[in-house]
């Protein structure tokens, strides 16, 4: 084994592979980093592992407890990011570059650590409402998402050897898959350094997460149906793994996330006058810059009105020849290094293709002035600004994209042929439009969004708050149709269900609110013994069913609402203007029936129900007139559990409660979810 060994963590051990495996070296300085390997690991016998260990550990946790576990991970690795740093830099990242990878991946983590809010305390999610499937009400159906039995394969790219896993493990932790992470060879140390403090933390439990640094050419061999894979890197690569045959023979979910050519189009409005245009110059400069260029978000396609070419290069060039390159670890540098000498040599290669048809008209692809020691044997390049006159004619800016600091400024004539050449990269990550004019905003959202993942757009408004053209939020999806792979990572709940299977429920309301622990419309109730706002948390059950008395609505009930609430809409209070409604005579307001159904389900004195803590969906039904007689149904829906936010909290919960307000004939007039906020026992 050499003597600067990066392992890899599998099946509970940290591990070499056979051999001196392949060195790795700084594109900062070309300094040797160590040796990766792993020949010689059954990579079989570790998807196996994730699937027997990991995958059950996890699946007993709730969502909620899985969420105090990101929690409790993402605080821990806040405590040492600053480790990292001068890790990162040896990968030819900046500070600024460094922050984006190591903070925001530790932010994707408390991101979906606040998720458990909403989950709950179940190891599966009930989703949608339920559907009545009969007219009688005794069939009905209703949706369940559960965690796959497998594991989640992440293959990953060089860039953001933190961000890259952990904004992807922390929805398979969450949604209670494990993981097994494969990050690029090329910046795996980064990786490893971070994995080495989650598996000291112990906060995972085993298996949970396994990492493979070096080659590993046959992980797609050994996957089946219940894994998922995930692959974010170049399209061609992706696209040889879509097609793999064990992923199509055994159905495997399977998630790109592509380098695309993405575009930033500056809107006809956005004179070099405008703040617009100062806005548009800074963001195409930070994409250039950020990472060395080195990003699947970054903008590959500036998009200017017919005749502000020159302008447009003007500006970049004098925002770009200030930029200092050199050594990260140099404090006046503003743009390290591309992420090998192989990868500098492939811009380059791709560079050249582009100029068979585009000039460079800012930055020189051959010399570069880097500040630092040895940077003579790094793989630095300077910014490169090319322009293509006639884009609808020359295809290679649309097809080709040199993965570091390239970008091509174009014309285009008017919005909707700006609209057009955006479409011709055939789908991207993101697109931005520079504008303050509405009616441009619209229309180019609407004519590109079908081929985008994300739109930003960019004004005087936006752009304090910004997070900027290439940052993916964690509770925004990113991905992309076409080029961009066609996957969506993130989005909140919406990247979970990648790691759950969606199961549909058919059967007996009472059978499904026992099975699902959530109350579906039609169900037996059950008797609580006593008022349910006089029972703790705990002790409270789904289905638990208190039959209020009933309420005459009066002529005066229905005048005296109007006035305290001011709210005198015509259908309340001018019984001569009921002519063509669908109303016979003069109705009670919705929020009165609410209101009035409130005083028969309440009980007023002092309890376990601390407060009322919203209601969340809400429907009238059919009209109350003065004379009809309502009564209530207040079923306990669902538990969610909460955790003290300091040790003299109280200890609580969310319970919500259908309310179904119902008439002298049985038909509901108005239902309701709520949500209070009930006691603990103490103790």
């Amino acid at each position: 084994m050499p003597d600067k060994a990066i392992k890899s963590y599998v099946k509970g051990q940290w591990t070499f592979g056979q051999g001196a495996g392949t060195p790795l070296y700084s594109p900062v300085d070309g300094s040797y980093i160590g040796h990766v390997s792993t020949e010689g690991i059954d990579i079989a016998s570790v998807l196996q592992y994730g699937r027997e260990v990991g995958g059950p550990a996890l699946r007993k946790m709730s969502f909620y407890e899985r969420g105090l576990m990101l929690k409790k991970l993402a605080l821990y690795l806040y405590e040492r990011r600053k480790k990292y740093y001068p890790i990162s830099y040896l990968t030819g990242a900046t500070k600024g570059d460094s922050w984006l990878d190591i903070d925001g991946g530790i932010g994707v983590l408390f991101s979906y650590a606040s998720l458990r809010r909403k989950l709950g305390s179940k190891t599966y999610i009930v989703e949608g409402e339920p559907v009545s499937l009969s007219r009688e009400g005794g069939f009905s159906g209703q949706h369940i998402l559960v965690p796959r039995e497998g594991v989640a394969v992440h293959i990953n790219a060089f860039n953001f050897p933190i961000w890259g896993m952990l904004e992807k493990a922390a929805v398979n932790w969450l949604a209670g898959m494990p993981a097994v992470v494969k990050p690029a060879t090329v910046s795996c140390f980064l990786t490893q350094a971070v994995v080495e403090d989650i598996v000291a933390s112990g906060i995972l439990p085993e298996g949970a997460l396994q990492l493979l640094c070096g080659p590993a050419h046959d992980i797609v061999d050994h996957v089946v149906h219940q894994d998922v894979v995930t692959f974010t890197g170049s399209a061609s690569t992706g696209k040889k793994l879509k097609c793999h045959p064990r992923i199509i023979e055994e159905s495997v979910p399977f998630n790109m996330e592509a380098d695309s050519l993405n575009a930033a189009v500056l809107a006809p409005d956005a004179a070099p006058d405008t703040p617009e245009f100062e806005l548009f110059i800074k963001e195409v400069t930070r994409e250039l810059t950020v990472k060395c260029g080195q990003k699947c978000t970054a903008i590959r396609r500036v998009l200017v009105p017919s005749g502000m070419e020159d302008t447009v290069i003007d500006a970049l060039h004098r925002a770009l020849s200030s930029v200092v390159i050199g050594d990260p670890r140099v404090k006046e540098v503003q743009m390290g290094a591309l992420v090998s000498q192989s990868q500098l040599i492939e811009v380059r290669e791709r560079l050249e293709q582009l100029r068979q048809t585009a000039e460079v008209v800012v930055g020189d692809p051959e010399h570069v002035q880097a500040v630092g020691q040895n940077t003579d044997k790094g793989a630095y390049i300077a910014p490169i600004v090319l322009y293509e006159p006639d884009p609808w004619k020359d295809e290679a800016v649309h097809q080709i994209e040199a993965f570091g600091p390239v970008t091509t400024v174009m014309p285009y004539r008017d919005l909707d042929e700006a609209i057009a050449l955006s479409k011709r990269g055939k789908g991207s990550l993101v697109t931005t439009i520079a504008t303050m004019d509405a009616r441009y905003a619209r229309e180019f959202t609407l004519g590109v969004a079908a081929y985008h993942g994300r739109i930003l757009i960019l004004n005087r408004e936006s752009a304090p708050h910004s997070t900027g053209h290439g940052s993916p939020l964690p509770m925004l999806v990113h991905g992309g149709p076409g080029r961009a792979g066609g996957g969506e990572e993130m989005g909140g709940l919406i990247g979970m269900k990648l790691y759950l299977q969606r199961t549909a429920l058919q059967g007996h309301p009472s059978m499904l609110t026992e099975i699902v622990d959530v109350y579906i419309p039609g169900a037996a109730y059950k008797d609580p013994g006593i008022h349910p706002f006089r029972k703790y948390f705990e002790d409270l059950q789904v289905g638990e069913t208190l039959h209020t008395h009933k309420r005459t609505i009066t002529e005066a009930d229905i005048v005296n609402f109007a006035n305290v609430s001011w709210d005198h809409f015509y259908a309340h209070t001018d019984i001569t203007s009921l002519e063509g409604t669908p109303f016979d005579q003069r109705v009670a307001h919705g929020y009165f029936i609410l209101s009035a159904a409130a005083g028969l389900f309440v009980d007023p004195a002092k309890g376990p129900v601390l407060l009322n803590y919203g209601i969340e969906e809400c429907r009238f039904i059919k009209p109350v007139y003065a004379g009809m007689t309502i009564g209530v149904r207040l079923t306990v829906k669902d538990k969610i559990d909460q955790e003290k936010k300091s040790p003299d909290d109280i200890p609580k919960g969310i319970v919500k409660f259908y309310v179904d307000v119902y008439d002298e004939t049985g038909d509901s007039v108005a239902i309701a979810t709520i949500l209070t906020m009930i006691k603990k026992r103490e103790g």
